[in-house]
């Protein structure tokens, strides 16, 4: 392209010389003068000087036109890096890691005779309030950043109560197109509502009882995930996802490494400038291979959990800073058909189990000032009866149904700093206990912004 606008240029001035050479021969003849063929000779030369002058200055401005339009071009490369950065996947420094930490303490209190316990239900290695007195609750560290124009890459690495655990680390398409995103590495689950949601982000400073005896709290195993976004005026976005399977509720990895599946739908959208919702239905088979609850029974089978979730946020024009309101609920449902055999008891050796149970929670949290917020929430579990041969065993229920209720108040000095204090009233064996905690989160370093 650049010898083709040379070659015209050198058209141009060449026509030029010419024109002016007989012009200025025409002007001699006029004048009836015969110049000499030196003098010509010198005219030519000088001609041929002033022109290659104007010849290397038009290649020149060509040349820095051609430089700015390279520069253009780049900005615009990185100009489209950028925007791909703006979702979800945006990374805190361009293809450096952002570093953020996010430290969760806590002060704990009940009575020295409480033991969580939940009857009927297995329970996740994590469940209850933990210790009493002062303790540093789930902690994260966390690192984040696009890897190049297709790929963004996240590693949480949590630590409390003397571990520390890879929490997740994955990699993650920034556009496939069409809508369709993919997931691969260690991650949480996008089931429900709070399952893909760090605990710290939480409106309370524990997990509901379903999402505790249901899924340990929140599922999140090696395994890869599927996403596709509507296009449509209304959010929608559904997904799938498969999982190695050895996170409570599964176990053992059965099925050579494939041992969950999960499927899930979200929709949602705004009701005029100040109200937003989100809803879901959401569905998890695993397959359980000698998952062992801490007396030692063993249950092989298959897991069936169902759920329903539902959001609903509040707040004058839309603008959430000195008032909002927040209402949220779920309801999950599970079936588990198996083999159950008892610790303790000969007669429940490979026993048939086939048992339904249910829960559900729902809560709301109220914006009054700038900084401050109060939250109630109950929660319900209930299980199915059982035959007569499972009475006193560790999945015998005694007929109660666990209940919990919850008051918090919190004080956020910014975004980056949380004091809480919650009360529980607790009810799960038929015996009423209360848990009180005093809960502390900050957060430095490179931090991305909470999803909906």
């Amino acid at each position: 392209m650049k010898l083709n606008k040379i070659t015209l240029l050198l058209c141009a001035v060449i026509g030029m010389a010419t024109s002016n050479l007989a012009l200025a021969t025409q002007t001699v003849q006029k004048q009836n003068k015969t110049p000499s063929i030196k003098q010509l000779k010198q005219e030519l030369q000088q001609l041929k000087k002033n022109y290659q002058d104007k010849i290397t200055e038009l290649e020149d401005r060509l040349t820095d036109i051609e430089d700015n339009n390279d520069e253009t071009q780049g900005n615009i490369d990185q100009l489209a890096i950028d925007v791909s950065q703006q979702g979800n996947q945006k990374a805190d420094n361009t293809f450096n890691p952002g570093i953020g930490v996010v430290l969760n303490g806590r002060y704990v209190n009940y009575k020295n005779n409480f033991k969580f316990a939940l009857p009927g239900f297995f329970l996740g290695d994590e469940s209850g309030p933990g210790k009493q007195g002062l303790q540093l609750g789930e902690s994260e560290l966390n690192l984040s950043s696009n890897i190049d124009d297709k790929f963004y890459g996240s590693a949480t690495l949590s630590f409390g109560d003397g571990e520390a655990n890879v929490e997740e680390a994955f990699i993650q398409t920034i556009n496939l197109g069409h809508g369709f995103n993919i997931k691969a590495g260690r991650f949480f689950s996008d089931i429900g509502y709070l399952t893909n949601k760090h605990v710290h982000t939480d409106d309370f400073a524990n997990r509901p009882l379903p999402y505790v005896a249901f899924l340990g709290g929140q599922y999140g195993d090696d395994g890869i995930q599927s996403t596709w976004l509507a296009p449509t005026k209304l959010y929608w976005e559904s997904g799938a996802e498969i999982y190695r399977g050895d996170s409570f509720p599964a176990a053992g990895a059965a099925n050579s490494g494939v041992g969950v599946w999960t499927a899930f739908t979200h929709v949602g959208g705004d009701i005029g400038v100040s109200s937003s919702w989100r809803a879901g239905l959401s569905y998890m088979h695993a397959d359980v291979n000698g998952r062992q609850s801490p007396a030692g029974d063993l249950f092989t089978g298959t897991s069936k959990l169902t759920i329903a979730d539902f959001i609903y946020k509040w707040s004058p024009q839309g603008n959430r800073a000195d008032q909002e309101i927040k209402l949220q609920g779920e309801y999950l449902f599970r079936n588990e058909q198996g083999v159950f055999s008892a610790a303790n008891n000969a007669n429940l050796t490979d026993a048939s189990l086939d048992r339904n149970q249910d829960g559900w929670y729902i809560q709301g949290v109220y914006r009054f000032a700038r900084q401050w917020r109060v939250g109630v929430r109950t929660s319900r579990l209930h299980s199915d009866n059982l035959p007569n041969q499972f009475d006193n065993s560790f999945l015998d229920g005694f007929n109660h149904s666990p209940t919990q209720n919850s008051v918090m108040l919190d004080w956020s000095n910014s975004e980056f700093s949380r004091i809480r204090l919650q009360a529980d009233k607790n009810n799960l064996n038929g015996q009423h206990d209360n848990v009180f905690t005093l809960q502390y989160i900050a957060a430095f370093g490179a931090h991305g912004a909470h999803s909906f």
